[in-house]
């Protein structure tokens, strides 16, 4: 906080229309000032290496680098970096990554104001923000199932609708190789099929649509 009492605030989120009213609610507050913008995860990065802000409020979808990524970048050269994550997506996989990197605080679009203006001063106290509905799906993200990178793999192409023909020539490995992890991957997720899988990796947040087919 500058001599003058105000949080100091980074705004970092891809769409235009939502870091306006972002800033626009946030500078409301005699508190706070926007003193950064960021469009993508690298500009997030590099906003806070430029202005220093007390608080980063943090989208995790972005382009080149996503707020994860941030996030960790940001912690790994600035521990005490306060960082709470504003976003759509509210999977128990994403929520845990998210407090994994380092986040101080968990919000979903759409919360109240006045829970917004909350998670910001509370991240600058260096407190932890978490609602009670993102809290349990924390606690179950952290006993959620774990997949290895090829099987991560693997289930980013059956999200994309992609045959196991069409998996294998992509990861570059047999189509038998890839019948037995979806095998496996199915079992992890106990899902009886692949649609069932599917649907339980969104829900969860483990993998997401494509940019392009996923709403905004």
């Amino acid at each position: 906080m500058n001599n003058k009492g105000v949080i100091r605030v980074e705004v970092a989120d891809d769409h235009p229309v939502v870091r306006e009213g972002l800033t626009a609610i946030i500078n409301q507050c005699r508190d706070m000032q926007v003193v950064a913008e960021a469009a993508n995860g690298r500009e997030a990065i590099d906003q806070f290496l430029c202005h220093r802000p007390d608080v980063v409020l943090m989208d995790l979808r972005m382009p080149e680098i996503d707020g994860v990524a941030a996030i960790q970048e940001i912690m790994r050269t600035h521990p005490d970096a306060r960082i709470a994550v504003l976003t759509t997506y509210g999977g128990d996989q994403d929520i845990t990554r998210a407090f994994e990197a380092g986040a101080k605080g968990y919000l979903l679009k759409g919360s109240p104001k006045e829970m917004l203006m909350e998670a910001i001063r509370a991240a600058y106290r260096g407190e932890l923000l978490i609602p009670p509905e993102i809290y349990v799906r924390l606690t179950e993200g952290r006993s959620g199932p774990h997949l290895s990178d090829r099987e991560m793999g693997v289930l980013r192409c059956m999200v994309n609708g992609k045959s196991n023909r069409e998996i294998a020539a992509e990861l570059r490995i047999a189509e038998g190789t890839v019948k037995v992890h979806v095998h496996r991957i199915l079992h992890k997720l106990g899902a009886k099929g692949r649609a069932e899988a599917i649907s339980t990796t969104l829900k969860k947040g483990i993998v997401h649509l494509p940019e392009s087919t996923s709403a905004q």
